[in-house]
């Protein structure tokens, strides 16, 4: 049906046709609103989606389950009720399940990532989503892949692990005279056990002590529960003696108890956690003792307690050299030191993390995290023929993104996004997968990635992918520190070739003159298989409203983080170029708005529409503009509908069908003459000029049956003059308002006439201005808006000058 058109018009006078002027054509007036709760964060997602039961939008919840079971969730809406929508939640976070491992979903934030599948269906990602090994979590983020019906087919999660819980830990520990209290190792034992999961299949830990001779506590293999190994540990006695051989007892450790007469497994790894309180009586072997143990793979922690030393006021710098030698590399991780006895329990847990850290880490020394934060589904998006998964945490967050193509996962190795010709190479914690999307080019498929913490200035890069190979094609840098420019990435095909045009990069952080967030988005075009530099698009330049309250310690950020969601949008204005929207959610204190640039050729229109939220009351309460998008007719009106998210809502714009209206003016007579008086008015003889004014109306899109629409035209003589020269017949005044139903075309005449003082002709110029309302018929005037202003000439003859024809401004 034919609602609420925007004019697209042509004005033509004397058979000459003014230039096609654009114009918005999203109903601001009467969106569809979808409700939510603000603490659920819904509405931080928000895609538009179909199946064989209609037409929906799927909003993100990520904190869905305040406060007690926060797992987060999806929405379905539906837009083929337009009374009062009421979405459903589909508990999806109920579905996700990784089979042996001890998962976590509270906090997974599901919901942060939706992605529609082109082939039905879509993706809901949790970034967040953890599982347990021991005392440490895990969080590698999981995905729902969600059957068109809505039905969670398969939970995608390749960066999971079972966890490699299958440790031979040795405890060995000073027991000789100094060491005191030893209630206060007891304690640090039973801190440390607690937590670790014994059994023939899991972790075993066996225990000895030393002095000046070894004792034998507790085999690897002779309890199989953690509850029985904590009660044999809190039994544990002191055994004394009057020297400390370390170098006995880490030799007796490796040849005696890691063996498997005691229980020692094969192809399992080995530690060894060491316990002393003063220097060896036998310091003159450890250099050998620490290379056997580092011959069979034995992990080895050092723990050096200060007790004895703090108490006798004595120097700790050789104590410390020697204990810090038995330590494995790197030595932060494996060396641990503590002022005294008490102080061993507090360091219990921080030993435990890094003990369990050899067990997710594959690699021998254990040196940092590979995978295990991965936080995959961070962002995502299909190409073609796989599926881009931004995993932020990878390699201690320095990012990655993994593609899966059916079954088959592919993780590249670490190395692979370094730009081997970038001397820096600060991409710690760069955060790369941030943002993901593809490319089109005559072809090929290129990726982007989008990296926004890279060298503190941020980075996009764009590469190719052959299995776990990537080549870099090209990076796009940043240029303001903390600006977070690579965090949003948007490719579009302007002009529907199927080759990607522009790419745009948002830095929504980037500050302005006055220190505010105003936010920015950088504008690349395709050239030669390279992305050239065009242009900044920017906001509206925010003020800080919040002076007295930016004074407080709780300072919020200002401005209006201008990109932070950027997304194409299909043909808004029919125009056979796509369009792009930009959020700004922070825009007018907060409460957000969405920017819409047209597109042209295969570039992007400078100027913009503004589409803020103009409705009354709290529905939508702010950060309007964080999500966007624009990709499916969702009322089967023929024209593509965005939709807007916001914190607690989302805000469903239709577009208006477009009327396209080409308005004509003639003047019979064309030439005037002053002095040639044709006609009679209240008696007197004067000039008298027909105005015929023709309106053609072409709707987009074409419709059946045809549809008319209303117009309202206001007609003006020397609408720049106080006094005016003419006046129309009808009126006797110098205005003339009509209104005129139009099917596809529609004439009308006007006469107006010349008044007889000739002082007022020495100009040849008599303006004629005209403005024009569009609406259905029968529709309140009072609500439709003035599309274009325009304003002709009629030149004539006086005795000043001779014929001149009528021309156009």
């Amino acid at each position: 049906m034919f609602n609420n058109s925007v004019l697209l018009w042509d004005c033509a006078f004397t058979e000459r046709l003014l230039q096609l002027a654009s114009s918005f054509n999203l109903d601001v007036k009467n969106p569809m609103i979808f409700n939510g709760s603000q603490a659920d964060m819904f509405g931080y997602t928000v895609k538009q989606f179909e199946n064989e039961e209609g037409k929906w939008l799927l909003i993100g919840a990520p904190w869905e389950g305040q406060p007690i079971n926060r797992m987060g969730d999806v929405y379905k809406c539906p837009t083929f009720n337009s009374i009062r929508p009421a979405c459903v939640k589909l508990n999806l976070a109920e579905s996700i399940s990784v089979p042996n491992i001890t998962q976590v979903k509270e906090n997974m934030t599901l919901g942060t990532t939706l992605a529609p599948n082109p082939k039905g269906g879509f993706l809901a990602c949790g970034p967040l989503y953890s599982y347990k090994c021991g005392s440490l979590y895990y969080s590698t983020g999981a995905c729902a892949n969600v059957s068109s019906n809505f039905q969670v087919v398969n939970t995608i999660a390749p960066t999971v692990k079972a966890c490699k819980s299958r440790l031979d830990i040795m405890i060995v520990l000073d027991g000789s005279n100094s060491i005191y209290p030893w209630p206060s190792v007891n304690k640090f034992l039973i801190k440390l056990l607690e937590k670790i999961k014994i059994g023939p299949q899991e972790t075993q830990v066996g225990i000895m002590q030393y002095g000046h001779s070894v004792t034998h506590i507790i085999s690897l293999n002779q309890y199989n529960t953690t509850e029985d190994l904590l009660e044999a540990a809190k039994k544990i006695k002191q055994y004394g003696g009057n020297q400390t051989k370390t170098a006995l007892g880490i030799e007796s450790a490796r040849t005696e108890e890691f063996t498997t007469q005691r229980g020692m497994r094969k192809g399992v790894s080995k530690v060894m956690v060491v316990v002393t309180d003063g220097e060896s009586h036998d310091s003159h072997n450890l250099e050998s003792v620490i290379n056997n143990c580092k011959k069979d793979n034995i992990t080895m922690f050092a723990i050096a307690v200060l007790g004895s030393y703090n108490r006798g006021n004595q120097s700790t710098v050789k104590f410390l050299k020697e204990i810090e030698s038995i330590a494995s590399s790197p030595k932060d991780k494996h060396f641990f030191n503590v002022s005294d006895e008490k102080a061993l329990v507090t360091i219990a847990e921080t030993l435990g993390e890094e003990i369990f850290a050899l067990e997710a880490t594959p690699d021998k020394e254990a040196t940092s995290f590979k995978m295990e934060m991965s936080q995959v589904g961070f962002s995502a998006h299909y190409t073609k023929d796989s599926i881009m998964l931004g995993a932020v945490g990878a390699d201690e967050w320095n990012g990655t993104v993994l593609m899966l193509n059916n079954n088959d996962v592919v993780i590249p190795d670490s190395e692979e996004f370094l730009n081997k010709s970038d001397k820096h190479n600060e991409s710690l914690a760069g955060y790369l997968g941030y943002s993901v999307s593809s490319v089109a080019v005559a072809g090929v498929m290129w990726y982007v990635a989008g990296q926004p913490r890279y060298n503190h200035t941020g980075q996009v890069v764009i590469y190719t992918s052959k299995g776990k190979r990537t080549s870099i094609i090209q990076t796009l840098k940043g240029e303001q520190i903390g600006s977070y420019f690579g965090s949003s990435v948007c490719s579009v095909d302007i002009n529907q070739d199927s080759i990607t045009d522009v790419l745009l990069v948002g830095a929504p952080m980037y500050m302005g003159t006055d220190k505010e967030e105003q936010g920015r988005v950088y504008v690349y075009i395709l050239k030669k298989d390279k992305f050239q530099y065009e242009m900044v698009l920017e906001p509206i330049k925010q003020q800080c409203s919040c002076q007295s309250e930016c004074s407080n310690s709780i300072r919020e950020p200002c401005g209006s983080r201008f990109g932070m969601a950027i997304a194409w949008v299909s043909d808004l204005n029919l125009d056979g170029y796509n369009d792009i929207v930009i959020g700004a959610p922070l825009e007018n204190n907060h409460q957000g708005a969405a920017y819409v640039f047209h597109g042209k050729g295969t570039i992007i229109n400078k100027q913009y529409s503004q589409l803020r939220w103009r409705t009354g009351g709290d529905e939508i309460r702010g950060y309007f503009g964080q999500s966007i998008d624009g990709q499916m007719d969702l009322n089967n009106d023929g024209l593509v509908d965005v939709t807007v998210g916001a914190l607690g809502g989302a805000a469903l714009f239709w577009s208006r069908d477009i009327a396209q209206v080409t308005v004509e003016l003639r003047f019979s007579p064309n030439k005037i003459n002053i002095q040639n008086k044709n006609c009679e008015i209240s008696g007197r003889q004067t000039v008298c000029v027909t105005m015929e004014i023709c309106f053609r109306v072409r709707l987009k899109p074409d419709k059946e049956p045809k549809q008319s629409i209303a117009l309202e035209y206001n007609t003006t003589i020397d609408s720049a003059r106080r006094v005016s020269r003419g006046l129309f017949n009808e009126t006797h005044e110098r205005k003339i308002q009509r209104n005129v139903t139009v099917f596809s075309s529609h004439c009308t005449k006007h006469l107006f006439y010349m008044l007889t003082l000739i002082h007022m002709f020495i100009t040849s110029r008599l303006d004629c201005t005209n403005s024009l309302l569009v609406g259905l018929p029968n529709s309140s005037l009072h609500r439709l808006q003035i599309i274009q202003n325009s304003t002709a000439h009629v030149l004539f003859r006086t005795r000043l000058c001779d014929s001149i024809l009528t021309r156009l401004h």
